[in-house]
């Protein structure tokens, strides 16, 4: 079926459908760039044997069932209203999870971030902001397959740490537990103050807090330092992933308020 730029202004329907690819053609079962339907019912008997082309496609409401994407899907530029499963009610939850429309969008062929962010509003104007959240940490996740490997490397970070800004809680645990490891190591043994019988007595808490936090400070790091080489290179380390983690904090919701 070629539908390229067509204007149906009711219903354009495919259930119970068979689509196959024509031979020796492009390999598409359903090519409909660009076009405008209301209605767009594409629950079909069986899955198309081509590709289904909806590039630049606008439609008020999308019908589908298991059986309406082939393994390739274009849907860069597709915009739609709506979608509504049609099968079995547990069936038709499942596809309309954020996991289920996040593989549909990686049937396309590449990295393109309009399909994530199209389903993403969907997600919102349905209420499920959990969900367009998922989605838009899977768009990131996608998009890190593309740069530099250096950007690749700093992405894995930002996902680690705070999910891109989508799972700022992540930082919390890090810390926690960097707090845990860094309190109970330098309860260890006591280290040298800089300057003997000034400043406040040593704490590991509030000292590893310091290490951890690179802005201002409380006082502790700067007034003891340590003897012993291991606890020595772990104040070190602890410094460096503080800045590290408050960097991708800060990165990572920034990008999440500049997507939203």
């Amino acid at each position: 079926m070629r539908l390229r730029g067509a204007r149906v202004s009711g219903s354009l329907t495919f259930a119970g459908a068979v689509l196959n690819a024509a031979p020796g053609g492009d390999g598409a079962a359903l090519a409909g760039p660009r076009m405008q339907v209301a209605d767009f019912d594409l629950a079909c008997a069986r899955p198309p044997s081509g590709t289904v082309d909806l590039r630049g496609a606008q439609v008020s409401r999308l019908r589908d069932n298991e059986h309406s994407w082939p393994r390739v899907v274009e849907l860069d530029g597709f915009v739609y209203g709506s979608i509504e499963a049609v099968e079995r009610r547990e069936t038709s939850a499942r596809r309309q999870s954020a996991g289920y429309r996040v593989g549909w969008i990686r049937r396309s062929t590449g990295y393109s971030p309009q399909p994530y962010e199209q389903l993403a509003r969907w997600y919102r104007t349905a209420g499920r902001d959990d969900d367009a959240r998922r989605v838009l940490l899977a768009q990131q996740r996608h998009r890190r397959r593309t740069p530099h490997p250096a950007a690749r490397m700093w992405g894995r970070l930002l996902d680690l740490t705070v999910g891109y800004g989508y799972r700022p809680w992540q930082a919390g645990i890090w810390l926690l537990a960097l707090t845990l490891l860094g309190s109970l190591a330098f309860r260890t043994r006591p280290p040298t103050p800089v300057k003997a019988g000034e400043g406040a007595p040593f704490h590991p808490l509030v000292y590893t807090l310091d290490l951890l936090i690179p802005i201002g400070g409380l006082g502790q790091r700067t007034a003891w330092y340590w003897s012993d080489g291991t606890l020595q290179v772990l104040a070190y380390l602890l410094i460096a992933f503080g800045w590290v983690l408050t960097t991708a904090v800060i990165a990572g919701v920034t990008r999440a308020l500049q997507k939203n």
